[in-house]
């Protein structure tokens, strides 16, 4: 059953007018079906604020900012989107966690206060406050803002990023500890989640798969190399924080017979690498993401050659669902994440492994095989994630009764 006519106010590390996809922005969606939605955009700090001079979204905040109005914008019957007119100070390199706590309570208080503004405003009454993985900018803002409802979603290991861990080592664990309750989007990140907050809660990931659609008609894309070897594909950011360039190029030496095609844009490590040298190696760079499924429809296997590191451990992948969803037979590393798929998915845990499952995946393709992957893709829906959220309030609730 879901929640319904409550008052939710979102807030988050994406803005709402981000560009690329959004699971606050879908899980605020899904919110507004049922109740009244605020979603907060990210507040400027001031650091952003004298260097960002290209970035029209943010120059369009920086000029709400000066203008002092117009910060609260509707976006439909029952969501509204708030650009918070507070600048917050750019602290988080400073040396002492301590210290750090002192400005971003400051900060909090600012960021509270535009909240508090707007939430009267709009009349919000009893709000549920969903932080979608803001350490710190939301650590005091159930203090602040008392909240009927305070919950906490986790949907990446943020602490493997340095701009993260620096302060966060110490701070997320309380920020989690002090929700009323705390989500995930992988069964990994939900047990770390309970390590200091009982009240966790797995679950799962919607995904937005209406492109990805193997009865469109999608011509073969100019780009891709001739169609008389198979061809390896990935598609998204090549970057080597999560990819094994080492493993794509053993894989591409040891099979010169397979074409190895890498559509996205490149990090430095990748620009750098030996793939480059390889003539069954091909680099087609970044793509809209209506065009993605047309490359992927023309993969005979789908990868995602990921490295296993703190920032990808309990990472929920998401190209995976979009490649299930097409029907391709897809090889991935083997994780704690990807054993919820392991019924679906090749996984492998070296490039001994790696060749033997992609010699598999080749070999034992069928419609039947396709059909199957996709109606499991296809039951990763953001109605049924949020229906996790819905549950998890329903107990917190019926706890706090007794």
């Amino acid at each position: 059953m879901p929640v319904q006519n409550r008052d939710i106010v979102v807030i988050g590390l994406q803005p709402w007018y981000t560009p690329i996809g959004s699971n606050c922005k879908n899980i605020a969606t899904e919110f507004s079906k049922h109740n009244r939605v605020l979603y907060v955009n990210v507040p400027l700090d001031r650091k952003t604020i004298y260097t960002e001079k290209s970035d029209a979204n943010i120059l369009h905040h920086k000029e709400r900012l000066q203008a002092k109005d117009n910060s609260l914008v509707q976006i439909s019957d029952n969501m509204w989107n708030l650009y918070p007119l507070s600048v917050m100070e750019s602290v988080n390199w400073l040396p002492s966690t301590n210290l750090f706590r002192i400005f971003n309570k400051i900060n909090n208080r600012r960021f509270a206060a535009a909240i508090a503004a707007a939430v009267k405003s709009l009349n919000f009454k009893d709000i549920i406050l969903f932080n979608d993985n803001d350490i710190f900018r939301g650590y005091h803002l159930k203090e602040l803002l008392q909240p009927d409802i305070y919950i906490y979603y986790s949907r990446d290991y943020l602490l493997a990023v340095d701009y993260w861990r620096k302060h966060g080592q110490v701070i997320e664990p309380l920020h989690i500890a002090k929700a009323d309750i705390g989500v995930a989007n992988s069964k990994y990140l939900a047990d770390r989640l309970k390590s200091y907050n009982p009240n966790s809660y797995y679950i799962g990931q919607g995904c937005e798969l209406g492109l990805f659609n193997p009865e469109l008609t999608i011509p073969r894309p100019a780009d891709l190399p001739p169609a008389d070897k198979p061809i390896l594909g990935y598609v998204g950011a090549l970057t080597s924080l999560r990819l094994d360039i080492s493993l794509l190029t053993e894989m591409a030496r040891r099979q010169a017979d397979w074409n190895f095609v890498l559509v996205g844009p490149e990090d430095e490590d990748f620009k750098n690498s030996a793939l480059h040298g390889l003539p069954n190696v091909h680099f087609l760079g970044r793509k809209a993401m209506t065009a993605l499924s047309g490359y992927v429809k023309y993969f005979d296997v789908c990868m995602n050659p990921q490295l296993v590191n703190d920032m990808t451990v309990g990472n929920y992948p998401l190209k995976v669902d979009e490649y299930l969803a097409m029907g391709k037979p897809v090889l991935a590393t083997a994780t704690p994440t990807m054993e919820l798929f392991r019924e679906h998915v090749y996984l492998a845990a070296n490039v001994n492994e790696y060749m033997e499952m992609a010699m598999q995946a080749l070999a034992e393709n069928n419609a039947e095989r396709a059909a199957i992957r996709r109606s499991f893709a296809l039951s990763h829906t953001w109605e049924n994630s949020v229906a996790g959220i819905y549950e998890a309030i329903d107990l917190y609730e019926k706890a706090r009764l007794y």
